[in-house]
């Protein structure tokens, strides 16, 4: 098996590109649409989450601690219309001015058991921005799949850093090994569901004294991949075989 080992200027080029290409999307559209993949917000709704996002995580990087900081709250009285777009913007390029200058050693809180560093802020905002650009596609009937590295690093984050978070979508407890295959990636993951935990199997040194055989496998595009464990695309849009039920315990919301 390989992992793509993400580093500061793959996820900085990733955001150079998805950012401007989501500000493109957003021009294309009337901003009280709605977002079809998150159909509870319109376009307005979704600019101001993503540069929400940003100032949080623009806040977070630059305070140079790991004190553990404000859940994400989408303020009032934000711009709406074209204002809003520019608020977007200029959210963007603080954010990157920001992201660009920091070494992704330094420390900064995250939510995630793993290390409190800058880069965890660096892979997650270009994964934030990747899957929110297909979302903003989605609504102009452009979606464009997202970039096979950068779709299977995201893959690699849902499994790596949100499910062991907590962050799954299913409150009901999951057991058995999932096996996930990015098919234009040259990637496979093992996930080992355990309850309401998880573990991420490395398939060089595999396995433990328990029964390590998948009992469920899913294959498709990295994209695909990332996409349906975001619930933007049903499983079925990907070749499963096995108990389809474990699916469910690897989506994230």
């Amino acid at each position: 098996m390989t992992r793509l080992h993400g580093t500061k200027d793959f996820w900085i080029g990733a955001l150079r590109a998805e950012g401007p290409t989501f500000g493109a999307a957003v021009a294309e559209a009337p901003l009280d649409i709605r977002v079809p993949s998150c159909p509870e917000w319109t376009m307005t709704d979704l600019v101001h989450h993503l540069g929400s996002v940003y100032a949080r995580a623009r806040r977070i990087v630059s305070r140079g601690d790991t004190e553990r900081a404000a859940p994400l709250a989408v303020p009032e009285g934000l711009p709406t219309g074209p204002a809003a777009v520019e608020w977007w913007r200029q959210e963007f390029d603080q954010l990157m001015t920001v992201l660009d200058r920091l070494d992704p050693e330094a420390p900064a809180w995250n939510y995630a058991p793993q290390p409190k560093k800058v880069g965890f802020w660096h892979r997650r905002m270009a994964q934030e921005t990747a899957v929110h650009r297909w979302d903003a596609q989605m609504a102009v009937a452009a979606g464009e799949p997202i970039e096979a590295k950068l779709a299977a690093d995201g893959v690699s984050e849902v499994l790596d850093t949100h499910l062991p978070a907590g962050r799954r979508a299913a409150e009901q407890p999951f057991h058995g090994v999932v096996q996930l295959v990015a098919t234009d990636a040259g990637q496979e993951w093992y996930l080992r569901l355990r309850g309401e935990g998880v573990a991420l199997l490395d398939t060089d040194t595999i396995l433990d004294s328990d029964d390590h055989h998948a009992r469920a496998h899913i294959s498709g595009t990295a994209s695909d991949l990332l996409l349906a464990l975001w619930g933007r695309l049903g499983f079925d849009a990907l070749d499963v075989a096995g108990d389809a039920r474990l699916l469910q315990g690897l989506r994230v919301g």
